[in-house]
């Protein structure tokens, strides 16, 4: 029997990771070959997405609309990798499928977990849906760290451009130290504006209003 320390072990190595925390090293196999995670995009931002099974329509509309914005990823520095608990030879032939009958090559690698370690490592098996993975996303920043989680249900498909808006959102965030509004860059108050954060002290407070333009000393914004 497992004793306590060993049974919270347990409990830690398959729950799933948290925002903030590190994506976890593994060596996964790929329609690309072997990966070292998350090493081998070390400097670059990654979209890690999980899809319930190949060949089914759902997640055949989603590689086909993540393919669509591989573009807009590389621009963001950003890079994409699939996976499913499929094996690596379904993953070729739906790949290959895809390209014959939609017209669309697919260019980013996915992640053949057959033997389902990778998903229970991430948490992406949930128990009343048998052993299809969920639809979940990682989005991961240059340093390996995980920014953003997005856990979706088998029967609804993701929305694309919203990844991308949160990838850039971060970097946006990062690179000037603001907070990004609802639906940005078309936000109904402020539209493309970013957020100041809230200032820290009665002091600062009571300049934020001669700074920027405010609604008040707590929510004031700034073009970039």
């Amino acid at each position: 029997m497992r004793g306590e320390k060993g049974i919270l072990k347990f409990v830690m190595e398959e729950r799933i990771p948290l925002i903030g925390e590190s994506f976890p090293a593994m060596e996964v196999v790929t329609t690309r070959g072997k990966l070292a995670l998350p090493d081998v995009y070390r400097g670059k931002w990654f979209v890690l997405f999980s899809h319930p099974a190949d060949f089914t329509p759902v997640c055949t509309t989603e590689f086909h609309g993540f393919q669509e914005k591989a573009k807009d990823f590389a621009e963001l520095n950003c890079e994409l990798i699939g996976m499913s608990i499929d094996q690596v030879f379904s993953h070729i032939k739906w790949l290959e499928w895809i390209k014959e009958k939609l017209g669309v090559e697919i260019t980013f690698p996915v992640i053949a977990d057959d033997t389902g370690k990778v998903a229970s490592r991430l948490g992406l098996i949930h128990p009343g849906k048998g052993t299809n993975t969920v639809r979940a996303v990682f989005i991961v920043d240059p340093q390996g760290v995980i920014r953003a989680i997005l856990y979706y249900p088998q029967e609804l498909g993701r929305n694309m451009d919203e990844i991308v808006r949160m990838v850039r959102g971060l970097q946006v965030s990062d690179a000037n130290g603001v907070a990004i509004p609802a639906n940005w860059p078309q936000n109904t108050l402020i539209g493309e504006k970013v957020i100041i954060p809230p200032a820290q002290d009665v002091e600062t407070a009571a300049k934020r209003p001669q700074e920027y333009e405010c609604y008040d000393w707590w929510f004031c914004h700034k073009k970039l």
